[in-house]
Parts: C-alpha cells; structure tokens; sequence
C-alpha cells in the first residue's frame, strides 16, 4: 500500500508538460490545457490553466481561462490566451519541476493535481491533473513519470 505523496515531480516533455519549468525568480509553474469531457449528454468544457508553486513546491496561485464548450472551442483565441499566459511568465527555463498536490474549485470544478486515496487494498495512492485526468502520477513520486 503506498502512502500519499507530499511531492510529486514532473519531467518536462513534449506532451502533456510541454510547459513546465521555472521562472527567474525560482516558482515553478504548469500551464496546461484541461477539460471537462462531453459525456452523457454533457457537451464538456475547454480551460487553459497556468499554476505556480512557491520554489519549494507548494501551490501558489491559478489563473484559469473558461474557453467555452469543446465543440465550439475558438482555436485562435486558445492559442492565444496560452501565448499570453506564457509571455506573463517572463523569462523561464522549461526544466523539471517538484510540486505539491493541490485542488481548487472554479467554474463549478475541481482544479489542479489531485492526491486520490487507493480504492481497495490493492491499489496505490495517485495524483491525476483534473479537470480530464489526463495525466496520472503514481509511486515513486520522483520518477518525473506519468500515464495519460
């Protein structure tokens, strides 16, 4: 039975953690692209997400962009809000980054990398991106590795 992380790390990659990394100043942040998935009826959300973590790790702040439902995403104005929240940043160094787990509510949604307890005695704790669980961190936490 694993034990819930107080850290995860998080390798910078071409996929899912294109962007993550350190600003001069030594926070760490993640800019990312959640969702909530058209399911059930439901026609599901877009978000661009930019979190920073104090040098240490722990969650600092979110700005969290609502881009509307996913079958009506403005492609140009995602890909702008997310070059805009990139050149906010400033000067960055794209590197791994060693964070927190953290969750917060906007937009009547839970945000952020998520601890979730194991579900029967078999399984380990987890972290999962949230909103979309698009990226799922499992021990050992300093791996920098995840499963999409």
């Amino acid at each position: 039975m694993s034990e819930k992380p107080d850290i995860i790390a998080i390798d910078h990659d071409d996929y899912h953690a294109s962007h993550i990394g350190r600003t001069e100043d030594g926070s760490q942040f993640f800019l990312t692209s959640p969702f909530v998935p058209a399911l059930d009826g439901s026609g599901g959300r877009e978000f661009v997400a930019l979190y920073m973590f104090e040098a240490e790790g722990c969650f600092r702040e979110a700005r969290i962009d609502d881009l509307g439902m996913r079958a009506e995403l403005d492609r140009e104005r995602s890909s702008r809000l997310f070059d805009q929240r990139v050149t906010e940043l400033g000067k960055v160094k794209y590197c791994r980054i060693e964070v927190r787990p953290f969750r917060l509510e906007r937009f009547g949604t839970t945000f952020g990398l998520v601890a979730r307890p194991p579900e029967d005695e078999e399984d380990g704790w987890c972290v999962e991106a949230q909103p979309g669980n698009y990226m799922a961190f499992h021990e050992p936490w300093d791996s920098g590795e995840y499963d999409t």
